[in-house]
């Protein structure tokens, strides 16, 4: 099998996907990489979701010069979406390259704000065609150090009318540049760009595998407002289930999400690439042998599973590729066997979930989670049954003697004592979930995309939390959000106060600046969080968060009054005010 360290990526890249957790690179990765690292040209023909962004943004990460604080990459896409997503993809696969800077230019954005930017240095620009031209038009964009084109899905651009605007902008590209272009289908007229503006390309044809098990019963479930790891627990407590494989993206996760279901109850064990061959042969077979019932596992290291009592598959992490989803979703509904194949799709991936549904014709259906009412009465039904079974199979003349000596001599009802020992076998799992014991709600954004679920006090807590009025260790963070995009301290604070869980007695001094703000928050926070909070956005703005080292201690809970605005100070917000933050 090919991996990411056979493909001669730069270091700082390499460090960047192992760290997000990429194992192995999908067919249009391992393809296109080497020759887009030897500066060849490529025409590329593969379906949304089979990885292609990474596919050229990888090497053309490789291959930029830091120094040069010009644009050196330009990816042109149909849609502003698509531009962002791209764009953040960069971002993520570029953490370990220090300076770096991405900048994203679609029509309906400040134009001021993108000015400002490419006037500071971008070394990758992403956009839609029309705002490229609009730059380019006025003098703003300058190419003359441009290294890469890529056209991302061409035959989009073509349907949306943007084909002329297209070969516009590469009309005023450098004459030695490397053009990558990828489509879905190749039509005559993107066939016609590519014979005139690429020089002798290594052609890619990527043919989707998308033949889904008829027997698998395929639902999504919209990831907003429950953690996952809530969510999940309770379609285990709901659904009929033998064997389980939980599907995530990283290594890490594994090992996690493993811990956190065994705390809960469950017979879970992790499966990843870093484990001996001999390690998850076990697991595997500890799975066939019902001394487990649920395996985590990344794509990579569970292609070896196939174990008949598999009744569900539960895409934690939706997959990058419809290919995935199908190898992921074939683990389940084997030798004859019905299946069930469960996938978490947050808001901002639903497009991937549209591209699941077009590969592999076939529609999956929304599901809503179970109900309190459901998960008691299941618990309840699983109780009476195991009543059953101990009625049957057990020898009970010592306890019931017991049972009739203890009724007598404390002179107490049997069905008192029933209920007792009902209480004391089920102290563990209750039958009924308390009131107290509700999901904490959240905005699911992609995060989710592979990191972990970090475990938050309740709202109901954090509400009754009551300050020592000690004065705590603050760290000041710089964040890509301010007065040109008309940010205001309470978007700041609740869009850090929602994302991070964190009480919004313990956010500090907010000062806002035209193109960035800085705010003050606990020592300490978190690694990942702080990857949660770079991802998230405040009018529109990725935050971007970078810390700037230590601040000035601060008491949670103070009161202190907000200094007045004037036009030469940025404006401010001191932190504890008994104000409820506005989500972003």
């Amino acid at each position: 099998m090919t991996t990411f360290a056979d493909l001669a990526l730069s270091k700082s890249v390499l460090n960047a996907i192992t760290r997000i957790g990429y194992e192995q690179p999908s067919p249009i990765q391992a393809a296109a990489i080497p020759p887009l690292l030897e500066g060849r040209d490529i025409l590329g023909t593969a379906q949304t979701g089979t990885g292609k962004t990474a596919a050229f943004a990888l090497p053309a990460l490789s291959n930029i010069d830091l120094k040069v604080e010009a644009p050196q990459v330009l990816v042109l896409a149909p849609t502003r979406e698509l531009a962002i997503q791209v764009a953040e993809a960069f971002q993520n696969y570029a953490s370990d390259m220090r300076g770096f800077h991405v900048l994203p230019i679609y029509g309906g954005s400040s134009m001021s704000g993108q000015l400002r930017q490419l006037q500071r240095g971008v070394h990758v620009v992403v956009g839609t065609p029309g705002r490229v031209m609009d730059h380019l038009r006025r003098g703003t964009l300058k190419l003359d150090k441009l290294k890469t084109v890529v056209l991302d899905e061409a035959d989009e651009m073509l349907r949306m009318g943007f084909i002329d605007d297209v070969t516009w902008i590469l009309d005023h590209t450098p004459k030695q540049r490397q053009v990558a272009l990828f489509s879905a289908t190749m039509p005559a007229i993107i066939r016609k760009v590519a014979n005139t503006y690429l020089n002798n390309p290594e052609e890619i044809k990527i043919e989707a595998k998308t033949a889904t098990v008829d027997s698998v019963t395929q639902r999504y479930w919209k990831a907003v407002g429950t953690s996952k790891l809530d969510a999940m627990t309770r379609i285990l407590e709901a659904e009929d289930f033998d064997g389980v494989i939980v599907f995530v993206r990283t290594k890490t996760l594994t090992v996690e999400l493993a811990e956190k279901l065994e705390a809960r109850g469950h017979r879970a064990s992790p499966i990843n690439g870093d484990m001996s061959q001999q390690l998850r042969e076990r697991t595997i077979e500890h799975l066939k042998s019902n001394k487990i019932d649920i395996v985590v596992a990344t794509d990579v290291a569970a292609r070896g599973i196939d174990v008949a009592r598999v009744s569900h598959v539960i895409n934690y992490d939706i997959p990058y590729d419809t290919e995935a989803y199908v190898h992921r979703i074939g683990r389940t509904g084997r030798a004859g066997r019905a299946g069930n194949a469960i996938l978490f799709v947050a808001p901002r991936e639903r497009n991937m979930l549209r591209s699941i549904e077009k590969a592999t014709r076939q529609t999956i259906t929304p599901m809503d989670l179970p109900s309190r009412e459901q998960v008691k009465e299941r618990r309840i039904d699983q109780f009476k049954a195991s009543i059953d079974k101990a009625l049957e199979q057990s020898d009970l003349s010592i306890y019931r003697d017991l049972v009739e000596e203890f009724v007598k001599e404390r002179e107490v009802a049997p069905e008192k004592v029933a209920a007792a020992l009902a209480f004391m076998a089920q102290q563990d799992r209750p039958l009924t979930m308390p009131e107290n014991s509700k999901p904490e709600r959240r905005d699911s954004r992609d995060t989710t995309a592979g990191f972990s679920d970090v475990e938050r006090p309740r709202r109901k807590e954090r509400k009754q939390e009551q300050f020592s009025g000690e004065a705590i260790a603050m760290e000041r963070f710089r964040i890509e959000v301010g007065h040109e995009h008309q940010v205001k301290p309470g978007d700041i604070v609740g869009a850090i106060a929602n994302e991070a869980d964190l009480s919004s007695a313990y956010i500090g001094r907010i000062s806002l600046f035209d193109d960035h703000s800085t705010v003050d928050l606990p020592a300490g926070m978190p690694a990942e969080m702080l990857q949660l909070l770079k991802k998230v956005r405040v009018r529109s703005q990725p935050l971007n968060i970078q810390s700037q080292g230590a601040a000035a201690d601060f008491t949670p809970g103070a009161k202190t009054p907000r200094p007045k605005r004037s036009g030469d100070r940025p404006q401010q917000r001191e932190g504890g005010q008994n104000r409820r933050p506005r989500r972003s």
